[in-house]
Formats: C-alpha cells, sequence, structure tokens
C-alpha cells in the first residue's frame, strides 16, 4: 500500500538530506539533460510534445463536465483536423452523480491486419481547482497529440495504430470499487459489443510521462511479455536508464483491457518527485516536465510499435521472456 501523504511529507526533509549526502539527487537528475540514445532509436519530436501539453495545462484544472474539460476537446478535435478521428459520448455514473464524457479516437491505418492501441487519459481530478495536472493528465494529452502528428507524417507499416485519449481515468471521490476508469471502462464495453475487441493486438497507456527526472515503472500488473517487451526496447534504444528500474504494481486505464484478455501495459513513472510528492498535488506542474523526457518515451513507445507489428495475433498470448531484478514495491493506482 502506498504511504499516506502526511507521513510522506513528514520525511520528505529528512529523505532530501540523506539522498543529498549520499550523492543521489546529482544521479537522479541525469534525465533531465539530453539522454544520447542509440542509433537505432526511432527519432520522436518531444519538444512538440511538450509544447502540446503547456497548451493543455493552460486550460486550467479539467475533470469532466467542467468547461476547461470541454475547451481542451474542442482544441483537441481542431488539431486532428485531416485525421480520421470519432469520439465515443457516454454517460458515467460516479458517486457524484450522472456525468456525461467523451472519449476521443484517432485511428491510423496500418497495412496489414490488427490493431495496436495507444492510449491515455485526459481528464484531471475533481473539486480540486488548485490542480492542473501537467503530468498527471496533461502529459499523456501532449504526448497523444504528438503522436498522432507523427503518424500522420509516418502512417504505420503493420498493424493500424489507434490513439485514445480517454476520458475519467480520475476517481470522481476516492479510487475505491468503480470511481475510476470510467472512460476505458465504457470503450472496452462498446468495442465487445461491436466486435472491435477482436482486433485488438495489444493496448499501451501512457501516464505521467513528462517528468523531467524520467523514471518509468516496470507494472507487475500489465500483461508480463508486453511489459517486458517494452523494457527490452528501452535498453536496447539506450533508455535503460530510465525506464523498468523498480517495480510497482498500477491500476490504470489498462486493467478494463486487461480484464476483457487483450494483452495491455501502462508506461508510468511513479517517483514524480521525491517519494511521489508532486502527484496529485498543487505542484503537479510545467516546471517539472521536460521536453527529453517526452521524446525518450516517444522513442521507445516507437520502437515498441514496430516489434509489435511483428507479431502476429495468434502469438500474443505467450510471453517471450519476464522482467527480472526488481525490488517489489506497491501502489494502489496511478
Amino acid at each position: 500500500m502506498r504511504a499516506p501523504f502526511a507521513l510522506q511529507r513528514r520525511y520528505i526533509g529528512l529523505a532530501a538530506i540523506i539522498a543529498l549526502n549520499a550523492g543521489l539527487l546529482g544521479a537522479c537528475s541525469s534525465s533531465a539533460n539530453t539522454l544520447p540514445l542509440t542509433a537505432v532509436a526511432p527519432d520522436f519530436n518531444g519538444r512538440l510534445a511538450w509544447q502540446y501539453t503547456r497548451k493543455a495545462v493552460s486550460f486550467g484544472p479539467r475533470p469532466p463536465g467542467s468547461q476547461a474539460h470541454a475547451r481542451l476537446l474542442e482544441w483537441l478535435k481542431n488539431e486532428l483536423d485531416g485525421i480520421d478521428w470519432e469520439t465515443q459520448r457516454f454517460t458515467a455514473t460516479t458517486p457524484g452523480g450522472a456525468i456525461p464524457m467523451t472519449n476521443l479516437i484517432a485511428r491510423f491505418p496500418g497495412t496489414e491486419r490488427g490493431v495496436i492501441v495507444i492510449g491515455g487519459h485526459y481528464d484531471t481530478l475533481s473539486n480540486r481547482p488548485d490542480f492542473v495536472g501537467a503530468n498527471d493528465g496533461g502529459s499523456s494529452t501532449g504526448m497523444l497529440l504528438a503522436l498522432a502528428k507523427h503518424f500522420a507524417a509516418h502512417p504505420p507499416e503493420g498493424p493500424s495504430v489507434w490513439l485514445v485519449w480517454f476520458d475519467g481515468e480520475e476517481a470522481m471521490r476516492k479510487w475505491v470499487g468503480n470511481d475510476h476508469t470510467y472512460g476505458s471502462r465504457a470503450l472496452v464495453r462498446q468495442w465487445q459489443t461491436d466486435g472491435t475487441l477482436a482486433r485488438i493486438r495489444a493496448v499501451l497507456v501512457l501516464d505521467m510521462i513528462g517528468d523531467r527526472h524520467l523514471n518509468v515503472a516496470y507494472s507487475s500488473t500489465s500483461t508480463p511479455w508486453l511489459m517486458a517487451l517494452v523494457c527490452r526496447q528501452a535498453r536496447r534504444i539506450g533508455a535503460g536508464a530510465t525506464f523498468c528500474n523498480y517495480t510497482k504494481a498500477i491500476e490504470d486505464d489498462d486493467a478494463p483491457f486487461r480484464a476483457a484478455g487483450v494483452p495491455a501495459a501502462v508506461l508510468i513513472d511513479f517517483r514524480y518527485g521525491l517519494l511521489n510528492e508532486y502527484w496529485h498535488t498543487s505542484e503537479d506542474t510545467m516546471n517539472k516536465l521536460s521536453p527529453e523526457s517526452f521524446r525518450v518515451v516517444g522513442a521507445v513507445v516507437l520502437a515498441t510499435l514496430h516489434v509489435l507489428a511483428g507479431i502476429p495475433p495468434e502469438s500474443r498470448d505467450e510471453a517471450p521472456e519476464t522482467q527480472e531484478g526488481h525490488v517489489p514495491e506497491r501502489s494502489d493506482r496511478t
């Protein structure tokens, strides 16, 4: 279980002193500088993703049902002009009552059958006027839009790629029961009903991936072979220092897909600040993010897609290998 925030904050000063004396803070800051990816690393425009994130954050807090949320959605649709996109509108039953929500889906046709989904949430916490969610909600929004521009210029070879901006990932009150992942659960239900789910080869969910001190977890709750594939590709392209160096059990928008039998993994940095101190606080702001982190995550995602394109659908349940060597940790959710 994650430590209560009051307890975390109580020891931040002491932990910082210990880390400074050990020289750890300087080592952790390396990801804020340019990471020398290998020559085989795919090219991705991290600065564009960062700029899109900054624009999303400029709308202010963006909980479902708010005017800022509606303005953000309209801006996203305008930015997708010329791209095949659609919305899934639904009404979510929440502890706070019925709330209209919208998933946004952009499609990029491939050269063979099957679909790989890359998703992330674009909503922020409810009833938190001080929370702009630069990393938590903003970074996934900006990253997906930059990926959309990438695939518009470089159509996928292999399976089609669908990008999904999930609504309602955050809890309306508290992350218990079904008070979370409203958008991904609604989309899985629709795709189960219309047969789309059978076409999905794999799902990659991006969340909190802009931290300037990037440290993406190995998610022990993700589909093992898919998470291991992400980690291997990160090491192959020179991003191993920022990927899969600790383990977390994470519940995110990948969970409904896994429950429906679709391989899915979440890429999330759950060490956002010392002791994850910026998560779900007013300190989750743009000055904590770096274009370089977006570049690295984008390159890892594209490298993973290249390998997935060579995995036939009938082999997707096979696990090539599992990730080893991580210290087990636990977190209830993102």
